[in-house]
C-alpha cells in the first residue's frame, strides 16, 4: 500500500534521514516516539506538505514522491483539529468536497453518511468555537474522510482530550478503521496509546527509525538501549553473556548471574518489563522461572498500580496492582522473593 524507500528530507536544523517502511493496505500502523523525533514531519511529507531530498514514496504501486497533495489521496487531522472558526461544522466537514469540485449532489451523499458514521447531525450548525475537545476531534476526523482517503494520516488525535474523551474518541476511530477498512497511520508519544490501537510500530529517533514490528516484538524485544527506556521497561540492565553450566546461558549483572536464553555472548544488555517481575514473600521453587532473594528499597504508588523496587542486586522494579500491593502489605526494607520467566528477560 505505502512503500517508502531511502527518504531523505530537510527540514531546517532537522533531518529526516533513511527511511524505509511498508505499510501494508488496511493496516493501523502507528509511529511512535519521543518529541522531536520526526513523527509529524514524516506523515507531512507521505502527505506531500514537505519537499523530499533524496528517495521515494509510493501508493498503490505508483510513485508519489512529488505529486502534489491534493492528488495523492490523502487525508490527515491534526491533534489541534484546525477547524475554520468563521465556517459551521457542516461548511467545515464539506470544505474538501467543495474544493476537489465534487457535484452538489455526491457532496450531499458523503456528508450524509460521514455525518451518519461519526454521529455529528446534532452539531452541524454549531460553530467550532462551541465545541467540546471531542466533538472537535471528530468534526475533523469527518472532513478528513469525506474526501474518501485512501490513507488517514492521524497526528496525535487523542493528545488535546481528556481521558473520558480520550476512551471514546479511540472507539470511535477504531470504528472508522473496520467500518472502512481504511489505512490508517497514527502519531503519537503515548506507549500505552500505541499498545491499544496498532497493529505494528515504528519508533522513531532523531529523525531515524529505531526499530519496526509489531506491538509483541518492540515491547517484549527492544533491539536497543533507547527503545527499551522508551517504552518504559524500567529494568534495564548491562551486563557479560556466559556459556554457564553445561552451556546454559547467564547474564552477570553485579555479580548476579540471571539465567537467559540467548545466542548472543560478551558484553550485552538485558531488559525485563515490570509487568513481567513477581515478588513473594515466601521462597518459591519453579522449572521455569529464575527467583532471588533481595530487599523492598523503595514503593512508588501510580493510583491503580504500585511500583515496587527490590535490591537484589541489581534493583529490579515490580509491577502491583492496587489489590495485590494491599494483600501482601509490602513496606520498605523487608526481604522478598523476585522472580520472573525465564524466557521474559530480553538480551541484545
Amino acid at each position: 500500500m505505502i512503500d517508502i524507500k531511502n527518504l531523505h528530507v530537510s527540514l531546517g536544523d532537522f533531518r529526516l534521514h533513511n527511511i524505509t517502511l511498508n505499510i501494508n493496505k488496511g493496516e493501523y500502523f502507528v509511529l511512535l516516539g519521543p518529541t522531536g523525533a520526526g513523527k509529524t514531519a514524516l506523515i507531512e511529507t507521505i502527505a506531500g506538505l514537505n519537499v523530499v531530498a533524496n528517495g521515494q514514496i509510493w501508493l498503490d504501486g505508483r510513485e508519489v514522491t512529488h505529486v502534489a497533495p491534493e492528488k495523492r489521496g490523502i487525508s490527515i487531522a491534526y491533534q489541534d483539529h484546525i477547524l475554520f472558526p468563521h465556517l459551521s461544522v457542516l461548511e467545515n466537514v464539506t470544505f474538501g468536497l467543495r474544493q476537489q469540485g465534487i457535484s452538489k449532489k455526491e457532496a450531499a451523499e458523503r456528508t450524509r453518511w460521514v455525518v451518519d458514521l461519526l454521529g455529528i447531525s446534532n452539531l452541524l450548525k454549531r460553530k467550532p468555537d462551541t465545541l467540546s475537545g471531542g466533538e472537535s476531534q471528530k468534526v475533523a476526523l469527518a472532513r478528513a474522510l469525506a474526501v474518501r482517503p485512501k490513507v488517514l494520516l492521524l497526528d496525535e488525535p487523542l493528545g488535546a482530550v481528556d481521558p473520558e474523551t480520550r476512551e471514546r474518541v479511540q472507539q470511535e476511530i477504531f470504528m472508522v478503521h473496520h467500518e472502512l477498512d481504511l489505512t490508517i497511520i497514527h502519531v503519537t508519544h503515548d506507549f500505552e496509546e500505541a499498545v491499544s490501537m496498532g497493529d505494528r510500530i515504528a519508533v522513531l529517533d532523531g529523525g531515524s527509525i529505531a526499530q519496526v514490528g509489531t506491538v509483541e516484538d518492540v515491547f517484549r524485544r527492544p533491539n536497543s538501549e533507547f527503545v527499551a527506556r522508551f517504552l518504559m521497561a524500567r529494568n534495564i540492565f548491562y551486563g557479560d553473556v556466559r556459556g554457564g553450566e553445561g552451556g546454559n546461558p547467564t547474564i552477570d549483572i553485579e555479580e548476579t548471574n540471571i539465567p537467559v536464553i540467548t545466542g548472543l555472548r560478551g558484553e550485552r544488555h538485558a531488559c525485563i518489563r515490570p509487568e513481567d517481575v513477581l515478588i513473594s514473600t515466601k521462597p518459591i521453587s519453579d522449572d521455569t522461572h529464575a527467583f532471588f532473594k533481595g530487599k523492598v528499597t523503595s514503593l512508588s504508588n501510580k493510583g491503580a498500580v504500585v511500583h515496587v523496587t527490590v535490591d537484589i542486586p541489581p534493583k529490579l522494579v515490580s509491577l502491583l496492582t492496587r489489590r495485590e500491593f494491599e494483600m501482601m502489605r509490602l513496606t520498605e526494607g523487608e526481604e522478598v522473593f523476585v522472580g520472573f520467566d525465564i524466557e521474559a528477560i530480553h538480551v541484545f
